[in-house]
């Protein structure tokens, strides 16, 4: 087991290197193309190589990007062909608030399995995780008993993703609650338009298995300002009219980082993303929207 996991890194490693290089090509010919179609001077940088690049250059600017593949496509590959298995624990002597919200969360993942910390690290964790071929791993963070952080990591290479939690409202505390299903929740993603907000929504819609047209549950994710507002509800139909009964838990979500690795590398050059909060403008503070 130990040596196919090797062997699959290096095959993931070569094949990333290679996107890499195909994607630099590509772009130095998008440079030389928009140079010479705007009768402009072609920069220094690639004027040696100039003449091989427009030999090769004779594709429109779509197939230019057709050439290149994806490493995020390698990394969801199985995605809708086989149900995610996912796996829920938390951070070491986690307090009963957060044991329940282990629980709640383990409910809003089907497939999921819940797992007591104890004395596991993290990277006894991971290893446990891809001997038994689960697909991502789940952490809940807290501080002073209060939930405020999760984190996603999907395997067998990554990426994982690092959410701060505000606002945790559990299933008990909420007025009028509605039944929980089992059933395979379909999923709503609103103002996520940007490439970034798009990683995200991939990183999160994996998580769940794919539903049945006629599931009654729904699961929303919902950006404004940055801030992703996570909904759970049933819906039923009586006479035409729309009834939505609100299930829980509910909470908001800001993510701040997103490494290609899984959780136990802690390599700062893995970082895809990083949240930088102090910047001069509202707008260039938006970040999965367009606007």
């Amino acid at each position: 087991m130990l040596r196919r996991q090797q062997r699959l890194k290096r095959e993931y490693l070569v094949r990333k290197s290679e996107e890499d290089k195909k994607k630099a090509v590509t772009e130095s010919k998008k440079r030389v193309k928009l140079s010479l179609d705007e009768n402009k001077e072609i920069p220094k940088e690639l004027r040696q190589g100039a003449l091989s690049l427009v030999k090769t250059a004779d594709i429109d600017q779509e197939g230019a990007d057709e050439l290149t593949t994806s490493y995020q496509d390698d990394e969801y590959r199985w995605a809708g062909v086989e149900n995610p298995k996912v796996v829920i624990t938390t951070s070491r002597e986690p307090s009963s608030k957060l044991k329940v919200f282990a629980k709640e969360l383990k409910l809003i993942f089907p497939n999921s399995q819940r797992i007591n910390r104890g004395s596991y690290e993290l990277k006894q964790l991971v290893e446990s995780c891809k001997a038994n071929d689960v697909t991502d791993l789940v952490i809940a963070h807290e501080t002073r008993g209060s939930p405020d952080g999760l984190i996603v990591c999907h395997f067998p290479f990554g990426p994982t993703a690092y959410f701060q939690l505000a606002n945790v409202v559990m299933r008990h505390d909420i007025q009028g609650l509605g039944t929980m299903s089992e059933a395979y929740p379909h999923l709503i993603f609103n103002n996520m338009d940007s490439k970034l907000g798009k990683r995200i929504q991939n990183i999160l819609r994996y998580l769940f298995p794919v539903p049945k047209p006629e599931t009654r549950r729904i699961i929303t994710f919902s950006n404004n300002d940055d801030f992703i507002s996570f909904r759970h509800h049933n819906y039923r139909r009586d006479a035409g009219i729309i009834t939505l009964a609100e299930v829980g838990p509910r909470f908001e979500m800001t993510p701040y980082e997103i490494k290609l690795g899984t959780v136990d590398i802690a390599d700062s050059s893995n970082s895809e993303w990083s949240l930088r909060p102090y910047m001069n403008t509202a707008k260039k503070r938006k970040y999965l929207s367009d606007g």
